[in-house]
């Protein structure tokens, strides 16, 4: 039931992220025809088959050339926030839209659009959030790095090895519990 809330809170942060990098002087994802609200423009295959079989996934990134902004660091960390920020309002929209939606008497499909809507505020939380996390390719890094001086920023953007330290503290978080417990029984 998560693949499709997903696959929306996917399509508008990817658009968002197109949308701004246009509206600061980049037109490489209007062109590529990366400005819409198409889930198909925005599905990366790999990314959502993981999605649907371990419930962690993604989205095609959408391209930028940072030579385009006139103030290419800020650029990026413009078009950067725009992906979690549009999380955030459409979280927000399914936050108002939700009381209008009748579970008490209403019928069982209300009930499942009760749940989409509740499931995609939620995964658009989760997804705004985790994607300021400052971590390389996450969207925070770029932020968080606009912030550092010239010579620093170029050395950091060039770190490659942030997504293998987003899988191994997934696991962990993912896992820790288990240890916790397994770890817990042994000592006692």
């Amino acid at each position: 039931m998560s693949i499709i809330p997903a696959t929306l809170c996917f399509t508008v942060h990817e658009s968002a992220h197109g949308l701004a990098a246009y509206a600061l002087g980049d037109d490489t994802a209007r062109r590529e025809g990366r400005i819409t609200l198409n889930p198909l423009r925005h599905i990366d295959p790999i990314g959502l088959l993981l999605l649907a079989t371990v419930g962690f996934g993604w989205a095609k990134p959408v391209m930028v050339n940072p030579r385009s902004f006139k103030k290419p660091k800020w650029g990026m960390a413009l078009t950067s926030l725009a992906g979690p920020l549009s999380n955030f309002i459409f979280a927000g929209i399914c936050w108002i839209v939700l009381p209008f939606i009748r579970v008490r008497t209403a019928t069982e499909p209300m009930y499942y659009v009760f749940a989409l809507v509740y499931l995609t505020m939620r995964l658009n939380i989760g997804l705004g959030l985790f994607n300021m996390i400052p971590i390389p390719p996450l969207d925070g890094s770029k932020v968080f790095f606009a912030f550092l001086p010239e010579e620093k920023y170029f050395r950091v953007t060039g770190w490659r090895h942030g997504f293998l330290v987003l899988i191994i503290g997934m696991l962990i978080w993912n896992y820790l519990p288990s240890i916790l417990r397994t770890l817990t029984s042994m000592v006692r």
